[in-house]
């Protein structure tokens, strides 16, 4: 006879049923959707269930509870501050099943496994954006600007620039000369092959 037995052992022992179970419900209160298996969903269905309870209970003992479930101290704070409390005006029936396709390979029924209330999440319009990044690139020459109008050169400065321009002048007009004169000694050669002689 079958007294006593409730559940689907997952062609697993006890200990590692326990451990697929555990990880399924953390990561369907982590993800508030997950894609698994029909007989893994039913299983731990149950288990994500009985842990929105606790959380909406939300005593101490109940905490604990959960952590002895969880082992992690930050989801345990998020199931009771965040997600039981979206389930307030709610008696049971947390979660849901919904069907997909068979899985290629093995033909096992996959499902997602998801809470009924999920938390919003608020995305922001890419136009609006766009327009906040040319207002803040428009803002930042002006910015600049007003930097350089604020710095002033020291005397000390404004001479050692002085002497740089001079320096400068006096490089060109020295490589300007040194050009001249190489132009000149060229075409003095020129000249000088372009001659006749004097018999002919």
């Amino acid at each position: 006879m079958r007294h006593g037995i409730a559940g689907n052992r997952l062609s697993r022992n006890s200990t590692l049923r326990k451990a697929t179970v555990r990880d399924l419900a953390k990561a369907t209160l982590i993800a508030q959707r997950i894609c698994t298996t029909k007989a893994k969903a039913k299983e731990a269905r149950k288990l994500v269930e009985q842990l929105i309870t606790l959380g909406k209970r939300g005593e101490l003992a109940d905490k604990r509870r959960a952590f002895a479930i969880l082992c992690d101290h930050q989801l345990v704070s998020e199931l009771f501050n965040d997600t039981a409390p979206r389930f307030k005006n709610r008696i049971g029936g947390y979660t849901r099943i919904i069907n997909l396709a068979n899985r290629r390979g093995d033909n096992a029924k996959l499902v997602f496994l998801e809470l009924t209330e999920k938390k919003e999440i608020i995305v922001n319009k890419p136009k609006a954006q766009s327009k906040s990044k040319t207002i803040d690139v428009q803002a930042k020459p002006a910015a600049k600007e007003e930097k350089k109008s604020e710095v002033k050169e020291s005397p000390k400065e404004h001479a050692s620039t002085k002497d740089a321009v001079k320096s400068e002048a006096k490089d060109s007009v020295t490589h300007e000369d040194k050009t001249k004169a190489g132009k000149k000694f060229v075409g003095g050669i020129r000249k000088m092959f372009n001659r006749k002689a004097p018999g002919q």
